[in-house]
């Protein structure tokens, strides 16, 4: 049997060591390839604007009317069902109204909400309950949903700074946050409740003496903030907010400015369900007329003039809201519009608890609310497709 020489193995040593600098090339190659996939691009000024755009003012602000809706708004409705005269139902109810409507609850829950549409991780997410809670009750008398918006913002973005680069995110995450968002929080919750406040005074004492220029005011600005991809129901929580009123004229001004912003936003959803029609049918009544008419935005932006007929139905629904029909609503439910009948919901609860019948509020709700928003929408609609300013399909979904 032969041997194999001692020249062939070093000639398989030589190939063994010649292969090593290929193994190292391409090992050189890989960092480079990966460098390569995480490099991005820079954002222009304008990209940057319209990313942060979207993410305070629209994805930020939807979750905070997300988070009120949870807690406040939901609170405020089962407490009608509190009136129920049995006592073990009404001992239940009322403890739970009474942990709903607590203000660290509202400002953990708005702290929550902006944290999860934010992308936020775990221990970001659980400070920013904390911090939600700081920024709500902040200053005399509590800053409100925008303490809350603002503090759980700030205390948010630091920790998605800090989150998952070090060992101990247990302690470093949540004491970014407080130390950040908490401190913002505290630091400005007094000035922003305090302009808030007067803010909201001046809107209800505008609406109290001047009910018509201001129920066409705000009817025809909150029903065009629904249909823009901006949270009308976050603004209307801000504005809206009753118990910071200092007298009894503010506060029935604020609950009919609210009343007319529901109005308003009825106008356009319902509205353009109904003018929308012959394009979208049943669904686009169902998507529009309980969902929203925020879906009309890409549209809204190719044909303007598609706007006009809810604007001219809110101009004209609006003050008769806040004169004739003495509207009311409170709070978050003054930008919700049809959605889901939240609108309809906070209605017949402030209005009731004001003393007005079922019966009575029933029919100014589907005549102000639904019946009306759709015949004027529908006759300026047909009015303008017969001018040829509305053509088909300017208002086909996708």
């Amino acid at each position: 049997m032969k041997r194999p020489s001692h020249n062939s193995k070093k000639g398989r040593r030589a190939e063994v060591k010649g292969a090593e600098p290929i193994r190292g090339a391409q090992s050189e190659q890989k960092p480079a390839k990966a460098a390569e996939k995480e490099a991005k691009p820079k954002r222009t000024f304008k990209e940057a604007l319209g990313y942060y755009a979207d993410r305070y003012f629209i994805k930020a602000m939807g979750a905070m009317a997300k988070g009120i809706f949870a807690s406040l708004l939901i609170g405020t409705i089962l407490a009608q069902f509190a009136r129920i005269p049995w006592e073990p139902l009404q001992n239940f109810l009322n403890f739970v109204v009474s942990v709903c409507q607590n203000g660290y609850v509202i400002g953990g829950a708005i702290g929550a909400a902006i944290a999860l549409a934010l992308g936020a991780k775990t221990f970001t997410l659980c400070s920013a309950v904390v911090v939600g809670a700081i920024g709500y009750m902040s200053g005399a008398g509590g800053a409100g949903p925008v303490g809350a918006y603002v503090a759980a913002i700030v205390g948010i973005e630091f920790g998605r700074l800090v989150e998952g680069r070090t060992k101990v995110d247990i302690i470093v995450v949540p004491l970014t946050c407080l130390m950040t968002g908490g401190l913002i929080g505290y630091l400005i919750g007094g000035p922003l409740g305090t302009f808030m406040a007067w803010l909201s005074e001046k809107i209800g004492m505008a609406t109290y003496l001047s009910p018509i220029p201001m129920g066409i005011i705000i009817s025809v600005a909150l029903g065009l903030i629904l249909t823009a991809p901006i949270s009308s129901a976050a603004v209307a929580a801000i504005i809206f907010n009753i118990d910071k009123a200092p007298n009894a004229e503010v506060r029935t001004g604020m609950m009919l400015a609210a009343g007319a912003a529901t109005i308003g936003c009825c106008c356009h959803m319902v509205g353009f369900a109904v003018s929308s029609f012959r394009e979208n049918k049943w669904g686009g009544v169902v998507s529009q007329g309980l969902g929203t008419s925020m879906l009309q935005v890409p549209n809204a932006l190719k044909h303007p003039q598609i706007l006009i007929p809810p604007v001219l139905a809110s101009a004209i629904l609006g003050p008769l809201g806040t004169t004739i029909f003495q509207m009311k609503n409170i709070g978050i439910a003054g930008g919700m519009g049809t959605c889901g009948f939240v609108g309809q919901i906070g209605t017949f609860t402030t209005m009731l608890g004001e003393g007005t019948e079922w019966w009575m509020i029933l029919i100014k709700v589907l005549l102000l609310h639904i019946v009306a928003p759709g015949l004027l929408a529908l006759l300026f609609s047909e009015l303008l497709r017969r001018i040829g300013w509305i053509k088909k399909n300017d208002m086909l979904l996708d």
